[in-house]
C-alpha cells in the first residue's frame, strides 16, 4: 500500500482579482504553489505528488524545481472544475496505482500545511475503512441570509453550529474509491468528501487548525506569510 499525494492546480483563481493564476502568486519570495509541495516532499510515505495542471498552463516552466524532481510528475489534464481535474488526475495515475493505495488531495492554495497536522492524518486514516480528511469544528456562530433582497445581504436566521466541520485538505482516500465516488458524483462536487458521502460512507474527520488556511483573497497571502514564518522558525 503505497501513498500518493494529488494537487489540483488547473484553476485560475478570480477571487484573487488578478492576472496570474492564484497558485503561481508571490509567497515569501517562492510561488505559493511551491509551500504545498514541499509540506508533502517533506513527508517520507508519501511516494510520489503528481500536480495536475490546466492543459494550456504557461507558468509552470518558468520555474525551477530543482531537488523535486523524482518526486514530482506533471499532469496536463486539468479540467473545467476541481472535480472533474482531481478525477482526470486520477485517471492518469491509474496504471502506477493499486486502487488499495492512498491518495491524499490538497489544495494548492493551502501553503501552510503544518508537518506534524500532515503526519496526524497519516496516522489516523491509514487503516481507517473509508478514508478522512483535516477538517476544524465551526466556532463562529452562523447566519443563514435571506435570498434576493435588495439592500443587501440581512440575517435570516441563525444556524446551529454543533456538529458542523470546516472541511480542509488534504483528503485521503484509496484510488480506487475515489476514482468510483468521483466519477458517480459528477463534476460539481467541492470536494473528494463529498463524493465519498454520496455513496453512502462516513469519512473520518481529523482535527486541524486554522493555520491550515486556504487563501482565497487577496488579504490571505499576507496572513499565510506570517503563518509560514512562525511554523519555520
Amino acid at each position: 500500500m503505497n501513498f500518493h499525494a494529488l494537487i489540483p492546480a488547473a484553476g485560475t483563481g478570480t477571487r484573487m482579482g488578478g492576472m496570474i493564476e492564484k497558485q503561481y502568486l508571490d509567497l515569501n519570495a517562492v510561488p505559493m504553489i511551491a509551500h504545498a509541495m514541499m509540506v508533502l516532499a517533506r513527508a517520507p510515505r508519501i511516494a510520489r505528488i503528481h500536480v495536475v495542471l490546466s492543459p494550456t498552463d504557461k507558468r509552470w516552466n518558468n520555474y525551477a524545481w530543482q531537488g523535486w524532481e523524482e518526486r514530482i510528475e506533471v499532469l496536463r489534464c486539468g479540467g473545467r472544475t476541481r472535480a472533474e481535474t482531481v478525477l482526470n488526475g486520477l485517471d492518469a495515475i491509474a496504471p502506477q496505482c493499486d486502487p488499495d493505495d492512498w491518495v491524499l488531495v490538497h489544495d494548492a492554495a493551502r501553503p501552510c500545511l503544518p508537518d506534524d497536522m500532515l503526519a496526524k492524518l497519516l496516522d489516523e486514516v491509514a487503516e481507517d475503512p473509508v478514508g478522512g480528511l483535516l477538517a476544524v469544528p465551526v466556532a463562529d456562530t452562523l447566519k443563514r441570509a435571506t435570498a434576493g433582497a435588495a439592500d443587501g445581504a440581512r440575517a435570516e436566521a441563525t444556524v446551529p453550529r454543533a456538529g458542523l466541520w470546516q472541511a480542509q485538505t488534504p483528503q485521503m482516500f484509496r484510488h480506487g474509491l475515489l476514482t468510483r465516488a468521483l466519477r458517480a458524483a459528477g463534476s460539481d462536487m467541492t470536494d473528494e468528501a463529498s463524493a465519498i458521502e454520496q455513496l453512502g460512507l462516513q469519512p473520518r474527520l481529523v482535527e486541524s487548525d486554522s493555520r491550515n488556511l486556504k487563501v482565497t483573497y487577496p488579504q490571505d497571502l499576507e496572513l499565510a506569510g506570517m503563518i509560514l514564518r512562525k511554523l519555520h522558525e
